[in-house]
């Protein structure tokens, strides 16, 4: 099963200041040309959530973040919550990207209850998941991801706009991608976990590809069954190459 309409996400991680934000209207520019089939998402630093949302005001392109916190305020230096990318103009936030599950520590636990304060928000999450080289080359692949599809998706999120995004970790950033054959076998396991954790709600909820999507392999990626759009990394900085990846869509 997949959604009829594919979500392409781009996550500018930290990169962009202000000018960047030519980018995004360089990209809106040319979807007002010729509209995108697809629904497209950009999620730049924090820094710029506010001011994107007024670059992309009354277009397609919606605005999320790249991360949140579960609690809604407190004396947590330096973290920003669901509620503050909401008020910013967020409409998404990306949780349990493999660089912060590797990078700071973040168990399904910490990933499902920052998707929890997330659809508290009125944000939709895009819960990421994926398995590391060393995972894949134990054959260990379906049964790693499945099982962080199980503990990071909140039972909360039935009924709820909600993506999952599978990025093998040693896909990211790296130029190397997984055999089509391998990202349909994974994806598949992927929309099992979500119908045995959330039932049939989940049966058309999106599940992106992630991990050194391009211009030239977006086409083939998202043709892939299963695949119901991509989270794409650096490719989304160039609005030209982005906009490539989105109308392959």
């Amino acid at each position: 099963m997949k959604q009829s309409v594919k979500l392409i996400a781009g996550n500018w991680k930290m990169n962009g200041l202000c000018a960047s934000l030519t980018e995004a209207e360089a990209l809106r520019a040319e979807l007002e040309k010729g509209p995108a089939t697809c629904r497209v998402v950009l999620c730049p630093p924090a820094t710029l959530i506010d001011r994107m949302g007024v670059a992309l005001r009354g277009s397609s392109v919606e605005v999320g973040g790249q991360d949140c916190r579960a609690e809604r305020c407190g004396a947590y230096t330096g973290d920003i919550s669901a509620d503050m990318l909401k008020d910013a103009g967020a409409a998404w936030v990306i949780v349990g990207h493999s660089e912060r599950r590797q990078g700071y520590g973040e168990t399904d636990a910490v990933v499902a209850a920052k998707a929890t304060a997330a659809l508290e928000a009125g944000l939709a999450p895009i819960v990421c998941v994926g398995e590391t080289l060393a995972e894949r080359e134990a054959g260990r692949a379906v049964e790693v991801v499945r099982g962080q599809v199980l503990n990071s998706l909140p039972l909360a999120a039935g009924g709820r706009e909600f993506a999952v995004a599978y990025e093998p970790v040693w896909a990211i950033g790296t130029g190397l991608t997984p055999t089509l054959e391998q990202i349909e076998e994974v994806h598949r396991a992927v929309r099992a976990a979500m119908i045995e954790r959330l039932g049939l709600a989940a049966a058309t909820a999106p599940i992106l590809y992630g991990g050194s999507v391009k211009p030239d392999n977006a086409r083939d990626i998202l043709a892939v069954p299963e695949v119901g759009g991509a989270l794409v990394g650096g490719a989304s900085l160039k609005a030209a190459d982005f906009l490539t990846i989105v109308r392959a869509a």
